[in-house]
């Protein structure tokens, strides 16, 4: 099975060198002129994987049209924009394995439900987990959670990746895996708030507990499992981007905390910190189906400029006593 990767950021580079472990044939699709030339002709993509060697068996192309010829592909696109990317394809009746995690903000669909809409003759799959690309680039051991209605078709996807240090659990549940990959970015913006406004340990511990309970509330309305919310594309991805600055949200959130604007912030990045997007959508999602979900509205507010970081912990911690549990 050959595999073409469309997407050549930080995590798409990634999933590149562990598709073409071995010598195996990767076709990857970037944007950036710079990007393919450095891939072709340094092994390296040094605008967002600097100091990683790629594999030689990686080829970097700006030519959509060429990945026409891959079995499957890798949709590794930041999620706002992996509609119209998918729409500029000429041929997208293949397997898609979407990488992004996040929820489409104009029209507040699951990215599943996007490439379907788009690639109706398309098998979709999700994969989603606790993944820092540069640790995968390097070869680290890394867990994740490959999602498809179709068992088939996400066992044919998981024996095509695989790797001793990439290791791959198969699930039936695609919203589940969507849903905590979208719910932990916006968590982690939350986090890095705290970091940034030195609010201790015991504050980051208790946020990403409450925000689990709140990402479960969400993912339960939605049709997910428990179970695979409490796995690695939840809990685990959630435990990760909570607790490290090589999160792009979490780091977004540091710089909140610490008294810059969201806007400020994100208008110097060349990277994106899809949290920030997902924020207002979520927010919105939640109330039309009557789920409490304070921390995401804390963060949806703090995004917008609706209120500082003082005004939004007065708010969490003015909110009534109430029972733990979901």
């Amino acid at each position: 099975m050959k595999l073409g990767v469309i997407g050549g950021g930080a995590w798409g580079t990634a999933l590149a060198q562990v598709a073409s472990a071995g010598g195996r044939e990767t076709l990857l699709w970037a944007l950036e002129p710079e990007v393919v030339q450095g891939i072709n002709s340094a092994h390296e993509n040094t605008a967002f994987l600097a100091r990683v060697p790629l594999n030689p068996a990686i080829r970097a192309t700006s030519d959509l049209a060429e990945l026409d010829d891959c079995d499957a592909w890798l949709v590794v696109t930041p999620a706002q924009h992996m509609r119209s990317v998918l729409e500029r394809a000429s041929d997208c009746d293949r397997p898609l394995l979407l990488c992004s995690k996040g929820i489409e903000e104009r029209s507040g669909q699951l990215l599943n439900h996007v490439a379907k809409q788009v690639c109706p003759n398309a098998p979709v799959a999700v994969l989603s987990g606790p993944t820092f690309a540069h640790e995968v680039a390097k070869g680290l051991p890394t867990a994740v959670t490959l999602a498809a209605e179709d068992t088939l078709l996400a066992e044919r996807l998981r024996d095509r990746i695989k790797q001793p240090t990439f290791r791959i659990y198969v699930s039936d549940d695609v919203a589940g895996a969507e849903i905590g990959g979208a719910v932990k970015n916006v968590l982690a913006i939350a986090c890095g708030v705290v970091e940034g406004k030195g609010l201790g340990h015991n504050a980051r511990a208790a946020l990403i507990g409450r925000g689990f309970a709140e990402m479960t509330r969400f993912g339960l309305a939605l049709g997910a499992k428990r179970e695979t919310l409490a796995g690695l594309s939840g809990l685990g991805d959630l435990v990760l981007t909570c607790s490290s600055t090589s999160s792009r949200n979490y780091s977004l959130g540091k710089g909140i905390g610490e008294g810059r604007s969201a806007a400020e912030l994100m208008s110097n990045r060349k990277t994106v910190a899809e949290g920030a997007f997902t924020a207002p959508v979520l927010a919105r999602l939640a109330k039309e189906k009557g789920v409490d979900m304070p921390i995401v509205d804390a963060v949806d507010a703090l995004i917008a400029g609706r209120a500082n970081v003082d005004q939004v912990l007065d708010a969490l911690l003015a909110r009534p006593p109430r029972a733990e549990g979901v």
